[in-house]
């Protein structure tokens, strides 16, 4: 069997120190496969961004192992891609050249990196806005060129902290199936945080329910449901099954908890 992609191994994080200390996760044990998107959702401080930020590399665990292919994390590197609610990009950049900052870094040169570029803004729609600056574009546009960003460095996961929730709802549909449009052409890992439980349901394999207080591993959904995905799926009476369950698992058990 395949090596997972990512793996918590009875992962613990704890901020603070005495009475002031806090467990954001409490043994976490998950692997998410090569390949697949995984979405984790919860009620607020159940540790979804502390188990992203933890993969990323921007936060190290307090005990237990965080793996990607089998290694130890121990910082951020090109195999991740992170996206974050917030777009982050340089406004005296244009578009192209904000897609182009990773591939400096890498040390490729100028022709590839205006090749790459450009292959990634026309994959998320944004070809012809390449020479734009970011603050002629409207939010969902900014969100697209954050992702193309993270795509052209060429990472083999892509770890997303709710990327469209600032969004309004009709853009937020539309980059969730650009989202997915894109997965299907390169299949790259996908950690997709979302408070949204019909997004997290509409673009994932499996969906990761935590609990709070400490933030624990509550329940594993799988969404049993093809792709390609389009709207009517939403519509259709497996969806609203899978979303109910979701549904319940986040909101009865922090009812009860409460």
């Amino acid at each position: 069997m395949a090596e997972p992609k990512i793996s918590f191994r009875n992962v613990s994080k704890r901020f603070g120190a005495g009475d002031d200390a806090f467990t954001a996760i409490q043994n976490l044990t998950l692997d998410i496969e090569d390949g697949e998107i995984v979405t984790v959702v919860g009620p607020s401080g159940c540790g979804k961004s502390t188990a992203m930020n933890m993969v990323a590399g921007l936060i190290s665990q307090s005990s237990g192992e965080v793996l990607v292919d089998g290694k130890p994390v121990s910082g951020p590197g090109p195999d991740r891609g992170v996206i974050f609610q917030q777009y982050a990009l340089f406004p005296w950049m244009t578009v192209r050249e904000n897609v182009e900052f990773g591939l400096k870094l890498q040390k490729l040169d100028k022709a590839e990196r205006r090749e790459r570029a450009l292959h990634y803004l026309g994959l998320v729609g944004l070809a012809d806005f390449a020479d734009f600056y970011p603050k002629t574009l409207s939010g969902g546009m900014k969100q697209r060129c954050a992702i193309a960003r993270a795509y052209a460095v060429n990472p083999t996961v892509l770890l997303m902290d709710e990327p469209f929730g600032a969004l309004d709802a009709l853009t937020r549909v539309k980059l969730q199936n650009q989202l997915l449009d894109t997965w299907s052409k390169d299949k790259r890992t996908v950690m997709f945080i979302t408070h949204d439980v019909d997004e997290a349901v509409y673009i994932a394999h499996r969906v990761i329910v935590l609990a709070a207080n400490p933030g624990r591993l509550q329940e594993i959904i799988d969404v049993d449901l093809p792709f390609p995905r389009d709207d009517e799926i939403r519509l259709s009476p497996e969806f609203a099954a899978i979303r109910n369950r979701v549904w319940r698992a986040v909101y009865h058990h922090d009812a009860q908890a409460a």
